[in-house]
């Protein structure tokens, strides 16, 4: 996926191809989005990684036991189906619905961001975006080394998307091991 957003910055991950799910074409789809019943609706094109699977339209979306099953125009068979097993999938970053909240963000606007200590000096690169047990950390490139920062106000207090940068006032020992 980083060799595809390096390529395209303008993409956004949106989901991957899984299986066959029977015989008539339909794919298991894992989606990567918030929204899957916005993004994978009937005539919505895809594009792929990589570019030569695609770009791919959605015909028919439904799920089944829980997981999302897309029909592609013209991938009409199981052969077909297995084809395009572990396609990504991507739209436009300029389709994403705006954000209400000035202080919410799209994690691929996040990465790529310079954070700096608030009198400036650079700490690293913001290389990913994790979310675990209800909490976002921003995974910060220190020394060739990968720190994760606790994305809250009180660390980070400030967000620059169109500077490309992060203030980020750690506590002590945050990036010592």
């Amino acid at each position: 996926m980083d060799a595809a957003r390096d390529a395209a910055p303008d993409l956004v991950a949106v989901g991957k191809v899984g299986p066959p799910r029977g015989v008539r074409g339909d794919v298991f789809v894992e989606p990567w989005t918030d929204a899957p019943g916005e993004r994978f609706v009937a005539g919505a094109w895809l594009r792929t990684e990589p570019e030569s699977a695609g770009p791919l339209r959605v015909a028919t979306a439904t799920t089944s036991s829980g997981k999302l099953v897309v029909h592609f125009d013209g991938c009409d068979d199981r052969a077909a189906a297995q084809a395009i097993r572990g396609v990504q999938l991507f739209v436009p970053a300029a389709e994403r619905p705006a954000l209400d909240d000035p202080d919410e963000f799209y994690d691929t606007d996040l990465i790529g961001l310079v954070a700096r200590t608030p009198d400036g000096r650079e700490i690293g690169t913001i290389r990913d975006v994790q979310h675990a047990g209800g909490a976002s950390y921003l995974a910060v490139e220190v020394a060739g080394a990968q720190r994760l920062v606790p994305f809250v106000s009180a660390i980070v207090p400030a967000v620059d998307i169109a500077g490309a940068t992060v203030v980020v006032d750690a506590p002590e020992g945050l990036f010592e091991l």
